[in-house]
């Protein structure tokens, strides 16, 4: 190429350049959303959030610009919302504005839209919602029947646990299991044994898909979906696992659709299968086998990892904290006693219980950035002028941390849900699972698994740290989407009471 070709071409990809970035400020700038940090071209603020994890980047700019501000993620504006007040804007006072789900790019692009969880379309989110929440009651959810199997499945896990002394266990693989075995049971009528092949294996996909997601490899996709999914790196690990469960999860309903009986459905898969049939000549129908498996996949996703990784942290802050757990102890003994199963009525006669349970779940803060909403029309929020289908996350980070809400927002302290005669206090601002229309179905599940499942091991295990309780480091591995704790615990018999003794190790 000749120096005057040479000239003429740097001259040209210049003059682009200029072009590109006048026309994306005046783009920008001529939109009436919230304040933000200065976008580049294509890269959007990629410079502002790559600094650390990005839930502290977000926090670290909701200083500057305000608790409600915009960013762009490539070339995508997202309104981040933080803080009480502006989040329950956002979930319950105006919840139908902000009511469809936002892009999540790693998992919309196996989902395609369908299913209960990851769906923007509103009418299939109703009805799909309105059956699913029906039909899981019918199977238990909310009633002595789920709590049954709760406990059932609980005293399985200790059995595990006991088979396992003087040796390294991960505990989030053990509590999985467990959670697992009681989303299973619903979805599909029975439980896997601990060491079957199948729930190892899927096990292991779910916990890879929210790690990766919560890296910045998953950050990474989300900017720029539509370079990132032609890259090779981790993310496509997030690809992989998901098509494969939804493979798995398509074998499982094949077994379930061969032995169904329609007049006796033994689990949600039959239920939705029936219902496949009744309406099978309906077009507009939301019944058909991709909502099916991809409801089911969600539905275990929200099920298992949700309680799986809270109770792992519940294990370790309590080895953090040995004078609270020690408190526990006493009301456990007091109140239920070591011989019996615990039973949710149980949890009203235990304040400092249950106010460590809910301490637990609100320092976990396992949903950091919530999932992405999208507002359902153009509206004027604040002053500002917000267009319909635009990506909003209400950080509920800042809400289970807001000052003015909880006397000790930073630290691990049972207080932030006591009065002053140690008798358990609601607190608005305890919204771990997100609020309002579009909340975690299986948040009243949740409860009930955290206290039955954690009580249960409590009663038959003591928990102690191989090093100083100070020294036990509780920060999340990650902290994007969804909050990663990794660790083992080493399980031993010691003589007295013939107790087990759970110790903590941390895995680097």
């Amino acid at each position: 190429m000749h120096l005057s070709e040479n000239i003429t071409f740097l001259l040209t990809v210049v003059i682009y350049c200029l072009i590109l970035i006048i026309s994306f400020m005046h783009f920008w700038r001529k939109r009436n959303l919230p304040p933000g940090p200065t976008p580049l071209p294509i890269m959007g603020n990629l410079l502002q959030l790559s600094k650390g994890d990005i839930v502290k980047s977000l926090l670290n700019l909701s200083e500057k610009y305000g608790e409600v501000f915009t960013i762009y993620l490539g070339s995508r504006p997202v309104i981040v919302v933080t803080g009480y007040k502006a989040v329950k804007e956002v979930l319950l006072d105006r919840g139908d504005d902000f009511l469809a789900r936002g892009n999540v790019a790693s998992f919309d692009s196996v989902y395609k839209n369908y299913g209960i969880a990851f769906t923007s379309d509103m009418e299939r989110w109703k009805t799909l919602r309105r059956f699913s929440a029906s039909t899981m009651k019918d199977f238990g959810m909310g009633n002595r029947t789920m709590e049954d199997r709760i406990q059932e499945e609980a005293l399985c896990l200790v059995t595990e646990l006991k088979k396992t002394k003087e040796s390294l266990v991960e505990p989030r693989q053990y509590l999985s299991k467990a959670a697992y075995n009681v989303i299973f049971t619903t979805m599909f009528g029975n439980r896997h044994d601990y060491e079957d092949a199948d729930l190892l294996n899927v096990m292991s996909m779910m916990y890879t898909t929210v790690s990766i997601a919560s890296s910045k490899w998953g950050q990474l996709y989300e900017m720029f979906p539509w370079v990132m999914r032609y890259i090779p790196g981790r993310h496509q690990k997030i690809l992989i696992s998901l098509k494969q469960l939804l493979q798995f999860v398509k074998k499982r309903v094949e077994l379930n659709k061969k032995k169904l009986v329609e007049n006796n459905p033994r689990s949600y898969a039959d239920v939705f299968l029936i219902r496949m049939e009744k309406e099978n000549t309906n077009p507009k129908t939301e019944f058909h086998m991709n909502n099916l498996l991809n409801s089911i996949l969600q539905i275990f996703f929200a099920g298992v990892e949700t309680i799986s990784t809270t109770l792992t942290y519940s294990l370790l802050l309590l080895m953090k904290y040995p004078n609270i757990l020690e408190k526990v102890h006493k009301e456990i003994d007091q109140v239920i006693g070591r011989d019996r199963c615990p039973k949710m009525q149980d949890q009203s006669q235990m304040p400092f219980t249950d106010a460590v349970i809910h301490e637990i779940q609100r320092f976990t803060d396992l949903l950091p950035m919530s999932l992405p909403r999208k507002t359902t029309k153009d509206i004027t929020y604040r002053g500002y002028s917000i267009p319909k289908d635009t990506n909003v996350y209400p950080m509920l980070t800042s809400v289970l941390k807001d000052p003015t809400h909880f006397p000790y927002p930073n630290e691990f302290n049972p207080q932030n849900f006591l009065d002053e005669n140690g008798e358990f206090k609601k607190n608005d601002a305890f919204i771990p699972l997100a609020a309002g229309k579009r909340i975690c179905m299986g948040e009243n599940l949740a409860r009930v698994e955290m206290f039955i499942i954690l009580i249960t091991i409590l009663q038959n295990f003591s928990l102690k740290s191989p090093v100083p309780p100070q020294d036990l480091d509780i920060t999340p591995e990650i902290s994007g989407t969804s909050s990663v704790l990794k660790g083992a615990i080493l399980l031993y018999k010691v003589s007295k009471n013939s107790k087990e003794t759970l110790k903590w190790i941390k895995i680097m």
